[in-house]
């Protein structure tokens, strides 16, 4: 049991093809199967406040910490980050619980991830929530043509770079890291305690490289002749992200058969300063 969630809720390692990952579990056996695909710099606790909502609206919840974090196996290689391979996780996820399909929910690089298992196993996917996450394909037209969101994504080229991200981030007591959650959030959205969590996750051998991995492994994703995403698709966007424009959540949601957009005055990190709004959003849509 897991009682800071305040609801029911067990661990467990789920072994896959080739990687095992570590899972929280919450809500009735019988629910619809939803899962949660946290982002960087998380691990399955990013969702703490909408797991207990998720889980109390019928749901039955699946929060991993994706390969590379917290708890989950940390393949050696940035070939074991393409987002095929990370979606392919998503898949096994899914059969391992017994089911055909889900509903997915991603944040940062997990809604990259789940737009990506939309596009590449749309008959893995009955209902789709992304916040604050562009579809993969329309990063790199996106940022060509506005110069702004290029400025504004010039961390990633440091984040390929190999072995200093690594000092830089560790340094200090992973001090960068720290700093980047507070400034780009809502003050008082990251407590001590939440940080400290956060910290343990990060040391755990292998992880930072197991995270900056995922960004190495952006410049060889594949490429598909047909992005678009049949699901029914849910957008919610934090206007006030400093690093993501809202034009890349359009851009996004233009390649949707069905979808619609919840804008929310709110940083990168919608999911935790704006919870009631989201967690209403996303129950109302899923269940």
């Amino acid at each position: 049991m897991i009682e800071t969630l305040g609801v029911p809720a067990t661990a467990e390692r789920r072994r896959l093809a080739g990687v095992a990952l570590h899972t929280v579990d919450a809500g009735p056996a019988d629910g619809p199967l939803v899962v949660l695909l946290h982002g960087f710099p998380e691990f399955w606790w990013g969702w703490r406040r909408q797991i207990p909502a998720l889980a109390g609206a019928g749901l039955r919840v699946l929060a991993p910490d994706q390969r590379g974090y917290g708890l989950s196996d940390k393949p050696i290689g940035v070939a074991a980050y393409n987002l095929d391979v990370l979606a392919q996780d998503v898949v096994g996820l899914i059969e391992s619980s017994g089911r055909a399909s889900a509903r997915l929910v991603g944040h940062d690089w997990g809604g990259l991830v789940a737009w990506w298992v939309a596009t590449r196993h749309p008959e893995r996917v009955e209902r789709l929530v992304v916040l604050n996450a562009p579809h993969p394909a329309v990063i790199g037209a996106y940022a060509r043509s506005h110069p702004s969101q290029a400025r504004k994504s010039s961390y990633v080229g440091f984040f390929q770079l190999p072995w200093l991200p690594e000092w830089a981030l560790r340094r200090n007591g992973y001090a960068a890291l720290r700093r980047a959650l507070r400034a780009s959030s809502r003050r008082g959205t990251f407590s001590d305690g939440d940080l400290a969590a956060y910290e343990r996750a990060w040391r755990e051998p292998g992880a930072l490289t197991g995270m900056l991995n995922w960004y190495r492994a952006l410049p060889r994703r594949p490429r598909v002749a047909d992005a678009r995403v049949a699901a029914p698709t849910l957008l919610i966007w934090g206007e006030r992200d400093r690093v993501l424009e809202r034009g890349l959540g359009e851009a996004s949601l233009a390649l949707c058969a069905a979808g619609r957009a919840v804008w929310l005055d709110a940083s990168h990190w919608v999911h935790l300063e704006e919870a009631e709004a989201v967690n209403r959003a996303m129950t109302e849509f899923l269940a």
